[in-house]
């Protein structure tokens, strides 16, 4: 039997990371896009509908992203 667990391989690492080649400003937003499978755009018209929702405070979590990931 060929069991996965001793073929040797090891499967993707599937973490976050900023996608600063699709960056609009600092890359959250199509690094989340990247991480969900989603597109991008559709994270970023979520998170201005947030931003206004939310009196701003996404913006917060935006720049605490920026700046803990990678």
């Amino acid at each position: 039997m060929n069991d996965i667990r001793n073929s040797g391989s090891t499967p993707p690492s599937r973490s976050f990371r900023l996608d600063k080649g699709n960056a609009r400003l600092a890359g959250v937003c199509s690094g989340i896009g990247n991480y969900f499978g989603i597109d991008p755009l559709l994270v970023r018209a979520g998170f201005v509908i947030a931003t206004l929702v939310g009196f701003g405070s996404p913006v917060l979590i935006y720049a605490a992203i920026a700046l803990i990931a990678d």
